[in-house]
């Protein structure tokens, strides 16, 4: 075993750094906040590739007083507290004494600051951890901190950072919350000297709103003012038609601090719950004040988590408050709990099972769930005669009862036992010399159509069906190349966010490959002048920020595939919606087009296209045999 040594104070440093400083982003958030405990109330921060060569942050607050400059570079030095008992009540967004000491140890820093007590300023540099100038200089009431080459000394640690662009993306993250959390404050950001966040300061929540996010989402946010004995809660929450992909528009913080909380993200996607889809998450800008009393911040050296007293009423009340704001209650008349019985005893009834080739389809339902594991290895095989889209009008209504989740596509193997079984059940209803026999009864609820042949009655969802014909035609399209684009006039324009505009601009070839014409507008705008032809009658804007979106994960493929795929997937709200009208003509030309593929029998999603009923099983339903 190797023998026990002390560290020197400099590997000392350079450990305790990593606890604080993981990359350019930290550092503009530790010095934003100490800008921000310095009373500021104008503070810009300015970065050169993505911070990783300068970080320039300047603030109108107090300044450092040239006695204590020395000793804000020193481990666990601060003015916020005295005693472990302080940190019950500290409501300091910058308190733990390691911020400056961590960012001087792996990077190169200068500091200009003045107090309004002292007619200079002091200009102090260190790098590494270590002194290199001290000098009296002239300089305007505050503070500037200049950091250069971060991680000089630790290449090492450089090379796990991500791409300029990448970086520059995550300090516009900071940067924007660190303004969504205090109107108050003025705050500019520029990268590469382009100007990206200016907000007036006035402490107007939903002007911040509107220069961070744009017109359409300060267009669609609801206030919110509400508290109880131990916390309140004020801010704006999103509409359901703002809604993402992924939770990066959801923004809470803690008396002013953006933090992580699993009791808030839970509780405000609670209050979301009835009138969002799956996978979708909400926009929300809250501030919640509580007493410091039942906090614990000081559980991580970022301070981006905390815990909580009171947690098991939080979460209640949270959902409630976010729920009534989103849902106007009707006028509900209240009924006396006799009145409930006579009610339910009178509308009362027990329905009939409809029993139909049941092993068959629910086999079939188990093995579109369980297939879904095989996503990706399966290879899309579509007939060559695909046939066009249905009468334009037939793309109106709203599916209320099926919300299909476009993030999976489940497909069924060929040479599956079930599939086989599923496939001789159906074969002769779905083939050529089959149709002309076929006599269509009518629509049912507006979403079912019955047919009859020979001795069975079949049952088509004109949703499911019209969703299988159109995904395999446009699968077919993109594997081919064969994509086409609409051009519109006037262009979509796309406010976007520092992190979705790089996206964008990183994959705006294959974006282009699949059909969209998007150019650059000014500043992280962008026109979107053409769209896939296919997908012309759906709400283009949607379709492009749900693809952004999916990007954003950084576990996604992010190939051209798995976009195409995507859009294809998507597609599919195209389709003939449930509750929607066809004519005999239009179910015709519907049921045509499904037989013509190769695989019928479940949507891209996996639910059944068709279900039967035999003439035997019917009449057995009504008696007729015994």
């Amino acid at each position: 075993m190797k023998k026990i040594q002390e560290l020197d104070q400099s590997t000392i440093n350079q450990i305790a750094a990593g606890e604080v400083v993981e990359r350019p982003a930290s550092v503009v958030k530790e010095l934003l906040e100490n800008a921000i405990d310095a009373g500021s109330t104008m503070i810009s921060v300015e970065i050169e590739d993505g911070g990783l060569s300068l970080i320039r942050i300047t603030d109108n607050g107090m300044g450092i007083d040239p006695g204590d400059i020395r000793i804000a570079f020193k481990r666990h030095t601060t003015s916020k507290i005295r005693t472990a008992v302080d940190l019950l009540s500290v409501s300091s967004l910058g308190f733990r004494g390691e911020a400056l000491s961590s960012i001087a140890a792996v990077c190169q820093v200068e500091l200009i600051t003045k107090t309004a007590e002292n007619l200079t300023g002091y200009r102090y540099k260190i790098e590494g951890g270590k002194e290199t100038l001290f000098e009296e200089i002239g300089a305007p009431e505050g503070t500037t901190f200049i950091v250069k080459n971060i991680f000089f000394n630790t290449p090492a640690r450089r090379k796990f950072l991500k791409t300029a662009q990448t970086e520059a993306g995550y300090v516009s993250d900071i940067v924007e919350k660190i303004a969504l959390s205090h109107p108050e404050i003025s705050i500019s950001f520029k990268s590469n000297r382009q100007l990206k966040i200016h907000t007036a300061g006035n402490g107007n929540l939903k002007d911040v709103i509107y220069n961070v996010y744009g017109r359409e989402i300060t267009g669609n946010v609801i206030e919110i003012n509400q508290e109880n004995d131990f916390m309140k809660m004020t801010g704006y929450i999103g509409k359901a038609i703002i809604s993402k992909g992924n939770r990066t528009f959801e923004n809470y913080f803690i008396n002013g601090r953006y933090i992580k909380s699993n009791i808030l993200s839970k509780a405000i996607e609670a209050g979301y719950k009835f009138i969002l889809m799956q996978h979708k998450y909400p926009f929300t800008v809250l501030n919640f004040e509580i007493n410091p009393e039942y906090l614990d911040v000081n559980v991580h050296p970022s301070k981006m988590e905390l815990r909580f007293r009171k947690g098991e009423s939080i979460y209640p009340w949270v959902e409630e408050c976010i729920n009534n704001a989103l849902i106007e209650k009707p006028n509900i008349i209240d009924v006396e709990l006799e009145k409930i019985k006579e009610i339910q005893d009178e509308i009362k009834y027990v329905p009939e099972p409809f029993e139909i080739n049941r092993q068959h389809i629910e086999e079939a339902k188990a093995l579109s769930v369980n297939s879904q594991s095989n996503i990706g290895s399966t290879n899309y095989q579509t007939p060559d005669h695909v046939l066009g889209d249905l009468p334009e009008h037939l793309d109106v209504g709203e599916d209320n009862n099926y919300k299909a989740n476009t993030d999976r596509v489940a497909v069924t193997p060929k040479n599956n036992m079930v599939q086989q079984q599923i496939t001789e059940v159906y074969d002769d209803f779905l083939s050529e010399v089959a149709k002309p026999k076929h006599r269509i009864i009518g629509q049912v609820f507006k979403t079912y159509w019955i047919i009859e042949y020979e001795d069975k009655m079949y049952i088509i969802d004109q949703h499911a069906a019209h969703e299988k014909v159109m995904f395999e035609s446009l699968m077919k399209k993109f594997h081919e190349k064969n994509i086409s684009t609409q051009f519109i006039n006037p262009p979509i324009i796309l406010s976007l966010s520092m992190n979705e505009a790089a996206l964008l601009e990183k994959y705006m070839g294959h974006f282009k490959e699949i059909g969209f014409e998007i150019e650059h507008f000014g500043g992280q705008d962008y026109a979107v002048r053409g769209v896939p032809s296919d997908l012309y009658s759906l709400d283009s804007e949607e379709v492009l920020m749900e693809i952004i979106d999916n990007l954003s994960n950084e576990n996604t493929k992010l190939v051209a595939d798995s976009i195409t795929d995507k859009i294809a997937s998507m597609s599919c709200k195209a389709a003939v919606k449930g509750n929607s009208n066809m004519s005999f003509n239009e179910a015709d030309a519907l049921i045509t087009q499904l037989l013509a593929l190769e695989n019928p029998y479940n949507c891209p999603h996996g639910r059944p296209t068709i279900i039967s009923m035999s003439k035997y099983e019917l009449e057995k339903k009504f008696k007729r045999i015994i």
